[in-house]
């Protein structure tokens, strides 16, 4: 739970199920996200081995996530929070 048992930290991983994102994108994707927790969370995350950081040296700065192997391992965990979480609405 340590790993994963933040505010943002789930819905940052279950976006990347999808695929790669860059950064901006992501951070949409994430409603009432600060940039300060976005770049704080997004760290841990990578300190955590759950995504991957990709720079791009380009003008200006591209920055790319997605997730690891270990991250990947939490697919099913991810989607079954998702799937209660949308069922639980309905009722």
């Amino acid at each position: 739970m340590n790993l994963i048992g933040t505010k943002w930290k789930p819905l940052i991983l279950f976006h990347l199920l999808e695929g790669d994102l860059r950064s901006g994108i992501l951070q949409r994707k994430i409603p009432g996200i600060s940039n300060k927790m976005f770049t704080q969370t997004v760290r841990e995350l990578e300190k955590d081995g759950l995504i991957t950081r990709k720079v791009f040296p380009v003008v200006p700065p591209r920055v790319e996530y997605k997730l690891s192997n270990r991250g990947q391992s939490l697919e099913k965990i991810l989607r079954s929070l998702d799937a209660w979480g949308t069922n639980d609405c309905q009722n």
